[in-house]
């Protein structure tokens, strides 16, 4: 039997739906073996961001490089974790039903199409830079923004390469593989933690650049190399139109277009923000990230362990296996984030003394943080069970759900915002934020129900 855990024994062969195997309990494995990974990835990037912090501090350099570096990070959110969510349910059916050489050439269409859309973005980007980087950071003074666009022309190439990354964790995924794909990144921290620390000094700001490039490289080497063992091919060959190709085609829209949807419910909330009193935007940025972590940690593992998962139960119509998987799992997140969510409203006031409460940081930015942060933390179980919808209905390859789901959520973020901080200032973005997060949680409820055939009388 086949395990979720990294170190499974290799060589098993997939092909036939694992009824026997117990879902849950795989899910369950591979679950917790993403987030300890996860976890793990987390706490060394706190490390690197001390270290960054102490050779750089709050100077025109670090402000350039973070500049720089937000366009080629949006960018693979959007291009690169897209087409993984696209591919993954097409790439398990072909597989499971038709072999693995079909699959191999579903898998090389995907990747050369992939790292055509993102030369090609970065090529329409570089040309575009001058013309971005004075409206995203207009505040820098000319000697600063040319800093941040020189530095944005090195770092494109992390584009490509963590592209390459996200599709072959999203493929190994789908091999039971989980707990080594999870950890991979910790690659880029211990790479900017090196590189900052040994040759800051002598590089300046230039010693994170390279260093970032650097973690990329090793990111995209490391899974590449890791997905060859399992007898994948990484060679770019166009393998035709197939019926296969032209189904993660379709699917591959909606969720880019969701994922630009999102992103820009981002930019709506820190732009309102900005309409307040001073200190609101970082109020909200402050506040945001003690739950990101939280969402990152809970609902990131437990998609990424689903999908491979609803994947294959679809692709052999086990609708049995998929009605008991869906019960299990929601009602076990509900429970779980329902007491993450809890305690973190109890203990927000310590938490936000304990990690923020310094220097220029006084105890009323502490009470503010925590207002907003608890309004936040409502979102956690809504947001986290969601998931466990959203990743069936893409792996129903009905993506298009998903798109209209995000763009009505965009539309309620508005009005939500304009209402909810008249009442409450910025913790009334954060309560907009959650309240979203329930209709979305009711949306995608009612359309799993709805696209799930109907249990058998027996």
């Amino acid at each position: 039997m086949r395990t979720a855990l990294a170190f499974v024994v290799p060589g098993l062969q997939t092909g036939a739906p694992r009824r026997n195997a117990g879902f849950n309990h795989l899910i369950f494995r591979a679950a917790l073996s993403a987030g300890a990974a996860g976890l793990i990835v987390k706490l060394v990037a706190i490390f690197k961001e001390m270290a960054v912090a102490g050779v750089y501090g709050r100077s025109d350099g670090i402000e350039a490089f973070f500049a720089a570096a937000l366009l080629p990070t949006l960018l693979i959110n959007l291009i690169s974790e897209s087409m993984n969510q696209a591919l993954i349910p097409t790439f398990v059916r072909v597989r499971d039903l038709e072999g693995r050489a079909r699959a191999q050439e579903l898998f090389s269409n995907a990747m050369l199409w992939m790292c055509f859309l993102l030369a090609l973005v970065i090529g329409l980007m570089a040309i575009a830079a001058r013309g971005i980087f004075p409206l995203i950071a207009s505040h820098f003074p000319p000697p600063k923004l040319a800093l941040s666009i020189r530095m944005f022309y090195v770092l494109l190439p992390v584009v490509l390469l963590t592209g390459v990354a996200t599709l072959c964790t999203g493929v190994l995924n789908t091999f039971d593989r989980f707990a080594l794909p999870a950890l991979a990144p910790v690659v880029n921290s211990i790479a900017i933690i090196l590189g900052t620390l040994l040759m800051g000094g002598r590089l300046g700001i230039w010693a994170m650049v390279y260093a970032t490039l650097a973690g990329a490289l090793a990111h995209a080497a490391l899974l590449g190399g890791m997905l060859v063992r399992h007898g994948m091919s990484l060679r770019l060959r166009w393998h035709g139109m197939t019926a296969a190709t032209r189904e993660v085609g379709r699917q591959y829209v909606p969720v880019l277009l969701s994922g630009v949807v999102a992103s820009g419910g981002l930019v709506v909330d820190q732009a309102m923000a900005a309409m307040l009193p001073a200190g609101s935007v970082s109020a909200l940025v402050y506040a945001s990230r003690f739950v990101s972590v939280i969402l990152t940690l809970l609902a990131g593992s437990l998609s990424t362990a689903v999908t491979p998962y609803f994947s294959e139960m679809i692709a052999h119509g086990d609708w049995t296996e998929c009605r008991r998987t869906l019960r299990t799992w929601l009602r076990a997140t509900l429970l779980v984030s329902s007491s993450v969510a809890v305690t973190l409203m109890l203990a927000g006031g310590p938490l936000v003394r304990a990690t923020l409460q310094h220097g220029a940081f006084r105890p009323q930015d502490t009470r503010i943080v925590t207002r907003v942060m608890v309004m936040f933390a409502i979102q956690i179980p809504f947001f986290a069970a969601s998931r466990v919808h959203y990743r069936f209905l893409v792996a129903m390859r009905r993506t298009d759900l998903v798109f209209y789901c995000g763009t009505m959520n965009l539309a309620l973020d508005v009005v939500l915002n304009l209402l909810l901080m008249r009442w409450l200032g910025v913790a009334g973005i954060a309560l907009a934020t959650s309240l979203w997060s329930v209709s979305a949680f009711l949306f995608l409820w009612h359309w799993t129900r709805h696209l799930m055939p109907k249990e058998k009388a027996s």
